[in-house]
């Protein structure tokens, strides 16, 4: 264990797989290129299953679960929470463009008014605020995580189409970068430190998952139905590695979600799936 935390401590200070003054369309372009080479068998598509592409065993696993998958019940209360109409009568679908259909891989995106980056879970809490209703905690996963266990799954199929378009939105993507590029924690890892670097490897008993694909298929529920949103997992891995995390909600971790979410561009959406 201590051996495999050295190794990747020593290989996200040699080096890096992103340019510093790229473009958001290089940075993309040199992850597929530094993949293509890292692992040449793998077909693009085939990032959406995140870890399970280094281990066949375990993606027939995931498959056959997939057919029942155990956390059907909390995706139908998401639908129930979709459909049930607000106080005016008005309901969700009535927030987005066609019902909310193939919407989701648009998300994150800048809004120039606003002057920030919008998640999805943000729309949500605007479609109701502007609906009368209270807004949902962020990172309550009985409400919020529940209800994006469904809306998401209206993507299902549709490539990841994340812009960043304007001065204002590639500085907002640039500091997801430098966050995702920073070592933080006592264990002074940054996210690139195993989901580049050591993407493929085994720590603890699990495979490294690699950044393409990634942020496909929010949220995941792990060891049947407990469910985890994308900026659950982001606030998690800071605990890993002994730093304290940002809020689910925050700007930081919004700003992550932004460059996180364009790298994984042309590839299929799929919601809600089972991770270990």
């Amino acid at each position: 264990m201590k051996k495999t935390l050295l190794a990747i401590l020593g290989a996200s200070l040699l080096f890096g797989a992103i340019s510093a003054n790229a473009t958001p369309e290089q940075d993309r372009k040199e992850l597929l290129d530094y993949f293509k080479h890292k692992s040449p068998n793998v077909k693009f598509d085939d990032y959406v299953n995140g870890a399970f592409i280094y281990n066949a065993d375990a993606l027939n696993q995931y498959n056959s679960i997939m057919e029942f998958p155990p956390f059907y019940t909390v995706v139908d209360q998401g639908k129930k929470m979709w459909e049930t109409p607000f106080k005016n009568g008005k309901t969700y679908a009535s927030c987005f463009p066609d019902g909310a259909k193939n919407i989701a891989g648009r998300y994150p995106y800048f809004d120039e008014g606003l002057g920030k980056v919008v998640t999805f879970e943000m729309a949500l809490n605007s479609c109701r605020k502007a609906n009368g209703e209270d807004e949902l905690a962020y990172d309550d996963m009985g409400t919020m995580g529940v209800l994006t266990s469904y809306a998401r799954t209206l993507s299902d199929g549709m490539r990841m189409n994340v812009r960043v378009e304007g001065a204002k939105a590639v500085a907002a993507y640039e500091k997801g970068k430098q966050h995702f590029y920073s070592r933080r924690g006592q264990l002074n890892f940054s996210c690139a430190s195993c989901h580049v670097h050591q993407a493929g490897n085994i720590i603890r008993t699990e495979y490294l998952s690699p950044v393409l694909g990634q942020t496909t298929h929010w949220p995941v529920f792990r060891g049947g139905e407990t469910l985890f949103t994308l900026q659950k997992r982001y606030e998690g891995c800071n605990k890993l590695v002994r730093a304290v995390p940002y809020k689910s909600g925050s700007e930081e971790y919004n700003d992550l979600e932004y460059f996180h979410s364009y790298l994984s561009n042309g590839l299929p959406m799929k919601a809600s799936v089972f991770r270990k």
